[in-house]
């Protein structure tokens, strides 16, 4: 005689939904954490919105009361009476500066980042990671001063080679003194993003498929031309997303660059020249002392870096978002 217990049969893969009137039952769990997730998200849509409202509202005070050109004129003298103020030479000044970070810190860190993945052992591979890790962790501050106490007094000779080989440009035109420049900023501020951008690129490498790796090599592929056709494909993405996390930072820094830049509202034809300026590093520099309409004017170019890294932000969404092979 069979004693086995009856059990229900599983339904058929093609098997009917359940009636329309009828509801899919949900566990509490997953009702609590839906209602989480869609209030997180809420959350962060209104903390963006006040913080437009907020920076709008305090710009346009200021703006009402300014006697310049608020997108042309080189001068801030938001404390003034009337007061005159522009954001000419600090726009100049970010996007300059991190430009210049992104030139060397992007290929130095992808080159580090693959050495890490794909060349170096394990014995090394591991340690120089959490060496890179450790250096994201390095206060504004400590940059800061190891800039303006070590590499601005060593850049002299870096300086005077460039006016040798490339001064006919006038873009690299030394006149001597202190190496305080855009140029000195942009070299710091790579070294800043350099463990961000190496980081999450390593981590985009390590995920390469292994399988495309092997078929490369089994095909008689080189080690460079398996990166080449597998690894730099598959992370391009991720590089990209790596690069705009680099230069958000490097966009919004703040104590390095006041550290070690010489304020000085001119914009020089060299990249050598002392002076120079940024959002950050102005309002950081200025707040203090700044009246009420000196408050506002450094907020409106708060406003205008705030949306100057949402259009960075977005611009990379749409670069990635154009290649079908991004989106995974």
């Amino acid at each position: 005689m069979d004693i086995t217990p009856a059990t229900a049969a599983p339904p058929p893969l093609g098997a009917a939904p359940a009636p329309a009137g009828q509801k899919a039952t949900t566990r509490p769990g997953d009702r609590i954490f839906l209602a989480l997730s869609r209030g997180s998200g809420i959350l962060l849509l209104v903390i963006m919105a006040a913080i437009a409202v907020f920076l709008t509202v305090r710009a346009t005070n200021a703006l009402s009361h300014n006697e310049g050109n608020f997108f042309t004129t080189f001068e801030w003298s938001a404390n003034s009476t009337p007061p005159v103020f522009g954001i000419a030479v600090l726009a100049f000044g970010t996007v300059v500066s991190s430009l210049i970070a992104m030139l060397i810190a992007v290929p130095v860190a992808i080159g580090i980042a693959l050495f890490i993945s794909h060349y170096a052992p394990r014995k090394l591979s591991t340690p120089l990671s959490y060496v890179i890790d450790l250096l994201a962790a390095v206060p504004s501050i400590v940059y800061g001063l190891w800039g303006a106490l070590f590499l601005v007094p060593h850049l002299g000779g870096l300086y005077s080679w460039l006016n040798d080989y490339f001064g006919w440009t006038g873009i690299f035109e030394y006149h001597d003194g202190a190496a305080r420049s855009l140029f000195t900023i942009g070299i710091l501020l790579a070294i800043m993003i350099l463990p961000i951008v190496t980081s999450v690129s390593r981590e985009v490498f390590l995920q390469a498929p292994k399988m495309h790796e092997e078929a490369a090599l089994a095909l008689g592929a080189t080690r460079w031309e398996v990166i080449r056709m597998s690894v730099l494909p598959f992370g391009r993405s991720g590089v990209i997303s790596a690069s705009m996390l680099g230069l958000g930072r490097a966009l919004g820094e703040t104590m390095a660059v006041a550290t070690v830049l010489s304020p000085s509202f001119e914009i020089g034809k060299s990249l050598l020249d002392p002076g120079g300026g940024t959002f950050a590093q102005n309002i950081a520099s200025s707040f203090k002392e700044s009246g009420e309409i000196g408050k506002d004017a450094l907020i409106a170019s708060g406003l205008v870096l705030f949306v100057l890294t949402l259009l960075v932000n977005g611009a990379a969404r749409l670069i990635i978002a154009r290649r079908k092979e991004y989106t995974a």
